[in-house]
């Protein structure tokens, strides 16, 4: 009796192994055909440049000073909107007053000296028409008349000089727009020496901004003036917004090796909500297909592992009773996902093959997992 219960028990345990061998095996032949598949379906594709840039105002305006000297009043600050000669700053006119009087008095001067040399060449002239006096006499005479009349133009000039100087000491916009930076405060020192410095920058509209990228060398080619330009900021993720490509400039340059031509995107701001300085994440729309059968470009990549290298230029797997069957396809246009099916065979609502899951190779067991064994006693 023990040796009958015994064998019931052994051809119970080779029973057990044997039907899980064979699920396994029964399995992995469903597997190898366990194909993920997509339709072919009829939509849009837009083919796209990206690139990064930063906003800018179309007219941004750096105001200066030609003098130096110390602030002595600010009429405005950051983000003050200012009409075209606003007074913006005043510099002290002190040293510029002394200059001006100065040059006031040298005027009268030279004036005081032409006079004196006009009336001496009249009586050298009278003298000499009488013989009491010899020509040489009546030369300098007349150069002494030429040479206050010069020195009564050089006073003239530098009279000029410091009365423009004068209203240099008054800061004006030369535009309308708003104050993006300041740039001095009051009592400040500026020093005009050797370069103009920068005090205030004025944005002449910001209801009108351009955005300043960079393309690469591979992709300016595709790119023409009023193309659509699709982009984003990180303010405003979920937003966006439109714009128009306005220029494509020639000056090249080399960044990492690459080189890049600067595409100027013309942009509407009529809220006013993007503000110098921000990136803009820029899609430029090269070409558009609407309403077209689109081909996943995924089964593009797919192979079989048998069979592969006997297909030659461009093709797709076409799922037919769970087996994968070559068809030749042409297409166009692509974005990031899809291409436009401009030949071939397939027509939409066909299944094409885009992965063979059952190639997957399984996940490792993480440590400290055991798989179950049967043993056979």
């Amino acid at each position: 009796m023990a040796l009958r219960y015994k064998l019931i028990v052994l051809f119970s345990l080779i029973a057990i192994v044997v039907g899980i061998y064979g699920f396994n095996v029964w399995r992995k032949a469903d597997q190898d055909h366990n194909y993920r598949t997509e339709k072919i379906a009829k939509g849009n594709i837009v083919k796209t440049i990206s690139a990064n840039g930063t906003l800018n105002p179309v007219v941004l305006v750096n105001v200066g000073t030609q003098i130096s000297g110390v602030i002595n009043k600010l009429n405005v600050d950051f983000n003050d909107r200012v009409h075209q000669g606003q007074v913006l700053a005043e510099i002290d006119p002190s040293l510029i007053d002394a200059q001006l009087e100065q040059s006031r008095a040298a005027f009268a001067n030279a004036q005081a000296s032409l006079k004196l040399a006009q009336a001496n060449e009249a009586r050298s002239k009278e003298l000499y028409a009488q013989d009491y006096v010899a020509r040489s006499e009546l030369d300098q005479a007349i150069q002494a008349r030429e040479a206050a009349k010069s020195q009564v133009a050089s006073a003239i000039g530098q009279l000029k000089r410091d009365q423009a100087n004068k209203g240099y000491t008054i800061i004006k916009s030369p535009v309308s727009g708003v104050v993006v930076s300041r740039n001095v405060d009051i009592g400040q020192t500026v020093a005009a020496s050797f370069q103009t410095p920068t005090l205030f920058t004025i944005a002449q509209d910001l209801k009108r901004m351009q955005i300043d990228t960079s393309v690469a060398e591979a992709d300016v080619g595709g790119i023409r003036v009023n193309q659509n330009v699709n982009f984003t900021v990180d303010a405003f993720p979920d937003r966006v917004f439109q714009g128009k490509v306005f220029r494509i400039r020639l000056d090249s340059k080399v960044l990492q090796n690459v080189v890049t031509y600067n595409v100027v995107v013309s942009v509407d701001n009529p809220e006013e909500i993007l503000l110098p300085g921000m990136t803009a994440f820029v899609n430029i729309v090269i070409d558009q297909k609407n309403d077209i059968l689109k081909l996943p470009l995924a089964a593009l990549k797919f192979r079989p592992a048998e069979g592969a290298a006997s297909q030659p230029g461009k093709h797709v797997y076409r799922l037919e009773n769970n087996k994968a069957v070559a068809v030749p396809v042409q297409i166009g246009i692509s974005d990031s996902k899809y291409a436009e099916l401009t030949g071939g065979d397939l027509k939409e609502g066909d299944e094409v093959i885009l992965e063979d899951q059952s190639e997957r190779k399984p996940d490792t067991k993480a440590p400290g997992q055991s798989g179950f064994r049967v043993r056979a006693f």
